[in-house]
């Protein structure tokens, strides 16, 4: 199995996330392995000495992404045996040529605090947790977005990951098997129709899953799992609201989407 590095003087986020979606596309599997906080030249010599060591016991160069601000840094990885991108330094010079602008490289400043971000996260974050799972209806009136769903059909994940990334808030509840029976929402949920977003789930996941939770139950049958999935489509439909299919997706893609589709605010910059 070929090894890929994620190298940083910071978290390495950037070289994980660029180097991730560059080996994505291609069908092999990979060693993934991240190394953060290379903030030193004996720290840069120890790792070089691992891409060696990695290279000669594999007979593969292993893949080498990496961020850093110090040149000697670089220089140091450059040198090992690894096939390496420096992928931050290619842009910024193609970023440099058209603003004219010289670059102003600083450790740790892509993943730096910004006081006003991190308020509106750590406010969402309180208020995702606080309305889980159909608690605290009454505060729906400061929901960005309500995410509705049958039981484990992704609405808490989801609502946490928007959040923590995005500083929206996000309520979500569960829509029930006698809210299904009355063929409406509740009433609860009504005054709030231009905020709600529907998550669906192929039944043999939702099954899979449920199982793990309540194994040989009604809840986690396969035909009680195609009757709810059934029954709240048609609910999302007559009521024309948004809805998503969150089987195949993560929970990165499922709050991209439901961005894109709803024009959410992100307050993340």
């Amino acid at each position: 199995m070929r090894t890929a590095f994620y190298i940083s003087d910071g978290t390495a986020i950037t070289s994980e996330v660029f180097g991730h979606a560059t080996l994505s596309m291609f069908p092999v599997e990979f060693n993934h392995q991240t190394i953060p906080f290379v903030e030193t030249v004996r720290k840069a010599e120890e790792i070089k000495e691992l891409i060696d060591l990695n290279a000669k016991n594999t007979g593969e160069r292993p893949l080498v992404f990496f961020t850093f601000v110090n040149p000697k840094l670089s220089d140091i990885i450059l040198s090992s045996q690894g096939v390496c991108y420096d992928f931050l330094a290619l842009a910024s010079k193609v970023v440099k040529k058209e603003l004219n602008v010289e670059p102003v490289p600083k450790v740790h400043r892509t993943h730096s605090i910004h006081e006003a971000s991190y308020d509106f996260r750590i406010d969402a974050v309180n208020y995702a947790l606080a309305n889980d799972d159909g608690a605290n209806i009454k505060d729906y009136e400061q929901a960005d977005i309500i995410l509705v769903g049958v039981s484990r059909s992704g609405k808490t994940p989801t609502s946490l990951y928007l959040a923590l990334q995005y500083g929206i808030k996000a309520a979500n509840y569960p829509i029930t098997e006698d809210d299904l029976e009355k063929g409406n929402f509740p009433k609860c949920l009504l005054p709030y129709k231009n905020k709600l977003f529907g998550l669906t789930i192929n039944p043999e996941r939702l099954s899979a899953i449920r199982e793990g939770r309540m194994a040989n139950s009604k809840y986690a049958s396969i035909r009680q799992c195609r009757i709810e999935v059934r029954e709240v489509e048609m609910l999302f439909k007559k009521h024309r609201m948004p809805y998503l299919n969150s089987t195949s997706h993560s929970v990165e893609e499922i709050s991209a989407k439901i961005i894109s589709e709803t024009g959410l605010t992100r307050r993340k910059y």
